[in-house]
């Protein structure tokens, strides 16, 4: 089997992947630790969201519900704010801090947030190169190592790198836009608001990890075949 399989950059991989497995475990632990404890106001998620939504006079975005408990996201497109079935309906820390997060985004949104989109722009080239960046890489390797389309496996697998670096401030961006409604619209206590910065501090760092895993990956990709030309 080609030595590609057996290099040492492997644990560039392997680094990725427990940057990313430390940064998932530990934000389950902070929302589920923060999951039951219970806000002040007895706010759910939902009613926050549509708090905060109003006061800034977002009226036209909509809130649903998802039938699981992961996958709050708010959705440029359709102008909604989308929360798990948990975060919805529970009066939490949790749930009102996922919930004023995706409004942030919303707000972003409203306001023509640069990165945001930016963002967004990129989202459909980063979908075919994210797709066809691999595939190109191991196609160029069977072909004798055509290093025409292992480059071109290799710009295009970039490009959900920079996507990934572009979420960053986006994310962040979103998260001190949620702590400053919370605290503006009085929706926490101030020991809940500094569980709720906890939360969001823990979700943030899943993005983090995840460009890092990402940049990691794309590493090991220069230095495995970066550089093959002059070596050929």
């Amino acid at each position: 089997m080609p030595y590609y399989y057996y290099d040492f950059t492997y644990i560039l991989v392997v680094v990725g992947m427990l940057l990313c497995l430390g940064a998932s475990a530990h934000v389950n632990s902070v929302m589920k630790k923060y999951g039951k404890v219970g806000n002040s106001t007895g706010m759910t998620g939902a009613e926050a969201a549509r708090r905060i939504l109003n006061n800034e006079g977002l009226y036209n975005v909509q809130i649903e519900c998802l039938q699981s408990d992961s996958g709050d996201h708010y959705d440029p497109r359709t102008n909604t704010v989308r929360l798990s079935y948990e975060n919805y309906n529970r009066a939490s820390v949790t749930a009102v801090g996922v919930a004023a997060h995706e409004c942030g985004h919303a707000i972003q949104h409203a306001k023509g947030y640069a990165p945001l989109t930016f963002r967004t722009a990129l989202v459909p080239v980063v979908n075919i190169g994210s797709k066809l960046g691999i595939p190109l890489i191991i196609l160029g390797i069977i072909l004798s190592y055509n290093n025409i389309l292992i480059q071109i496996g290799i710009w295009a697998f970039s490009l959900s790198v920079l996507f990934q670096l572009v979420t960053l401030p986006v994310e962040f961006n979103a998260s001190a836009r949620a702590i400053a409604k919370i605290d503006q619209y009085g929706l926490m206590s101030t020991e809940e608001n500094n569980g709720c910065k906890k939360v969001l501090s823990a979700a943030a760092m899943t993005y983090v990890a995840a460009a890092a895993s990402s940049i990691l990956q794309l590493l090991r990709l220069i230095l495995l075949f970066g550089n093959r030309r002059r070596r050929d």
